[in-house]
C-alpha cells in the first residue's frame, strides 16, 4: 500500500513539474531568478542532472528557449543593446576589440554605458521590445562577431 502512494505521489509530482514548466517568465522575471545568461532548455536539463532542487529546474524551465535545431536556427533579432560598465571594459579586452573595430559592421547594434553592469547583449524585436539577455562576459570576439551575423537582421544600411 505504502509503495503504491509512493509511485503516485511521485507521479503527481513529475506531472505537476511538466505542467508547471510550460509556463514562461518575462524576461525581466526570468532575469530576478538569475537565469539571464541560460537560455536554452537543454541547460535546464543539465542543471537538473547536477542540481537536485526541483523548483530552481522548474524556474530554469520557465525561462529557457527551446533548443532545437529548427527553432534556434531560425530566431533572429531586429537589434541589440551591448550594455556594459565603462570602468570595468578594462577587465574585457575582447569586447573593447569588438565595440571598436567591428561594431559599425552592425548599425542595429548600440552600445550602451551602465555602471557596473556586467557585458550583456539585449536582444530586440521589431518593436525595439527586449526580446532576450545573454551574458558574454567570457565571449571572444569572433564569438560574438558570428552570434551577431546569425543573429541580427542586417539593416538596409548594412546591405
Amino acid at each position: 500500500m505504502a509503495r503504491a502512494w509512493t509511485k503516485t505521489m511521485v507521479m503527481i509530482m513529475m506531472l505537476t513539474w511538466t505542467i508547471s514548466a510550460k509556463e514562461q517568465l518575462s524576461g525581466k522575471e526570468c532575469e530576478d531568478l538569475g537565469f539571464t545568461g541560460l537560455a536554452l532548455c537543454s541547460d535546464c536539463h543539465s542543471l537538473s542532472e547536477y542540481v537536485k532542487d526541483q523548483e530552481l529546474v522548474s524556474d530554469c524551465l520557465k525561462c529557457c528557449a527551446d533548443d532545437s535545431e529548427d527553432s534556434m536556427s531560425k530566431v533572429t533579432y531586429s537589434g541589440a543593446i551591448l550594455e556594459v560598465c565603462m570602468r570595468k571594459l578594462v577587465f574585457y579586452p575582447e569586447i573593447v576589440g569588438f565595440i571598436e573595430e567591428e561594431k559599425e559592421k552592425f548599425p542595429s547594434v548600440n552600445v550602451q554605458y551602465i555602471f557596473n553592469s556586467p557585458p550583456k547583449l539585449i536582444m530586440l524585436d521589431e518593436d525595439g521590445e527586449h526580446k532576450e539577455t545573454i551574458r558574454i562576459d567570457n565571449w571572444k570576439r569572433e564569438h560574438l562577431l558570428q552570434y551577431m551575423r546569425e543573429k541580427v537582421k542586417p539593416t538596409s544600411a548594412s546591405l
